[in-house]
């Protein structure tokens, strides 16, 4: 299709938004629920910290090659879109979770409201409703659909580690947002926003979606394939072009990189919470030692309020963690992991391509002995 760019010869991958482009910064306000849950315990060795300053500088990623890009934004937000409000003629609005209790499972839904002018829609305003599993579909079909395509990313099952009510109100709500982006970054894609899996996505009614769904590719059939993908995987690929080589140890290196800075950062955030709440204990313990220390009573409670305004000042830090840095990195690292997606789907369809292409060689090598001797 239009967009996808897979001759041996171009280095070019179609993207779409970067984690920083078009869509507002990841970790808004709703971001805050990091505060409330148990960030990732990280079990690797202290020497993480000696090892990023030693051989993780993000600016030797940039010694690759003069001709690749310039930085880790710049590689994924090479397509930009226009802002202005008249150009736009798909709005999307993810809002409005549920809870619904069965037999079977505990699942949430969302409510999807489309609105548009586009001509190929039955109507100006959908609403549907959405679980979880539908975006997963979703993301499945564009990326069989669009395969060289960068599909932005969807936010994890789950998102911080020691979460024990997955359905508590700021979960859900971290969930909605991530899930409005999703979307919202679909429709500004100037290829992905005609799929016609996005447009049933976005208007079947749920029995509608369900019945699509099974019009798709049998177990068989999926099956073939991935055992195709295993094999070719499993071959490799003979001649991947040098801008590919390029371009996939870029990715590996900004890959391991970006995943340590996350770490890291998640590390920083723990022990910071730590120490907040180690903190706030004190206050509370020099006042009623005040009470009892008539001579001290001035200087305890001095002590007591500088601990309070360290707390408040923590917290702000804390917050802004949560909010301005954490939120980012770890959508960087799923993006790394989407382009990670696609180099292999791109060596995959090489590895066909190629494997066609022996084989015809071959048959064309008997045609031309059997007419040999014909003659």
């Amino acid at each position: 299709m239009d967009g996808e760019r897979l001759a041996s010869g171009s280095s070019e991958l179609a993207v779409g938004e970067s984690p920083r482009g078009g869509a507002p910064i990841p970790g808004g306000s709703g971001s805050c629920s990091l505060m409330q849950a148990d960030v990732l315990d990280l079990d690797e060795d202290e020497d993480d910290l000696e090892v990023f300053s030693k051989d993780a500088s993000l600016m030797d990623m940039n010694s690759f090659s003069p001709m690749m890009p310039t930085s880790p934004l710049s590689m994924i937000n090479q397509i930009k879109f226009e802002d202005e409000p008249d150009l736009k003629d798909l709005f999307i609005t993810v809002d409005a979770p549920e809870s619904h209790v069965t037999t079977i499972e505990t699942f949430i839904t969302y409510r999807i409201i489309t609105k548009t002018s586009r001509g190929e829609f039955d109507s100006s305003e959908f609403e549907v409703r959405r679980r979880y599993q539908d975006f997963l579909w979703l993301k499945g079909k564009l990326e069989d659909a669009h395969p060289t395509l960068i599909i932005p990313p969807l936010p994890e099952k789950f998102i911080v580690k020691g979460m024990v009510e997955r359905f508590n109100d700021d979960f859900i709500e971290t969930r909605r947002k991530a899930l409005h982006k999703f979307l919202n970054r679909i429709a500004d894609h100037p290829t992905l926003t005609f799929n016609e899996d996005f447009k049933v996505f976005l208007t079947a009614q749920a029995p509608e979606l369900s019945s699509y769904k099974k019009q798709g590719p049998g177990l068989l059939s999926r099956m073939g394939q991935t055992v195709r993908a295993v094999a070719s995987s499993m071959r490799g690929v003979k001649n991947r072009p040098d801008e590919f080589m390029e371009m996939n140890s870029f990715i590996e290196t900004f890959s391991q990189k970006i995943n340590l800075i996350d770490k890291i950062s998640q590390r920083i955030y723990k022990e910071e919470r730590d120490y907040f709440d180690e903190m706030k204990e004190y206050g509370p313990i020099h006042i009623l030692w005040s009470a009892s220390e008539e001579d001290l009573v001035d200087t305890l409670k001095g002590i007591a309020s500088c601990i309070d305004q360290c707390c408040k000042a923590t917290e702000k830090r804390m917050t802004g963690l949560s909010e301005a840095l954490l939120p980012v990195v770890h959508e960087y690292v799923l993006y790394s992991e989407m382009l990670m997606g696609v180099m292999k789907r791109r060596d995959q369809i090489q590895t066909e391509l190629d494997s066609k292409v022996e084989a015809l060689t071959y048959k064309k090598a008997d045609a031309d002995l059997v007419l040999s001797l014909i003659t």
